[in-house]
């Protein structure tokens, strides 16, 4: 664990991409039967680590992957309406992967997860990066890149620009 502007570094840029790849091959391996997935990222850092996912899975597999961008209010999710940048309609009877960086709490994929709950779907799992394992709302990761027990003091910050790429607790 290296030291950065007194953040400990948890995971360097290789290490997230090792996760990621392993991730991605955990979800083919679960839904090889499987034509087609939706992979949906929560917006900033969910969608971008979803758009990894979602290149590894197209490289490794046949399965048809569609990427999509889900917008939530994380602070307050109850006040903002949950915005996709598709028509859930198209995910009847369809296997959706719900991305973001960290679970901490579950509330912000509780209230995501919600999103979903009047579509027909075949299956809905949740993909993190980082699970801190505080939950405060009934949701779980299926997908889990590094589980880290915190203290609610500390916090996680998942870089993903090229030049810092990483995760570090401070």
């Amino acid at each position: 664990m290296s030291k950065i502007d007194n953040k400990s570094q948890i995971l360097n840029s290789e290490d997230v991409d090792r996760k990621l790849l392993r991730l991605s091959w955990e979800v083919y391996e679960n839904n090889t039967k499987e034509r087609e997935i939706f992979i949906v990222g929560i917006e900033k850092r969910g969608y971008i680590i979803a758009k990894e996912i979602a290149k590894y899975l197209s490289n490794i597999s046949d399965i048809q992957v569609n990427l999509n961008s889900l917008k939530i209010n994380k602070d307050e999710p109850y006040h903002d309406e949950i915005k996709l940048d598709s028509f859930e309609n198209k995910f009847t009877n369809k296997v959706v992967i719900l991305v973001d960086d960290v679970l901490n709490s579950g509330k912000t994929l509780m209230y995501s997860s919600k999103f979903f709950l009047n579509t027909k779907l075949k299956k809905l799992s949740i993909l993190v990066l980082i699970d801190r394992n505080h939950n405060l709302f009934p949701i779980k990761a299926d997908y889990v890149g590094l589980s880290l027990s915190t203290t609610l003091q500390e916090y996680i910050d998942v870089n993903l620009t090229l030049n810092q790429k990483g995760v570090y607790l401070s």
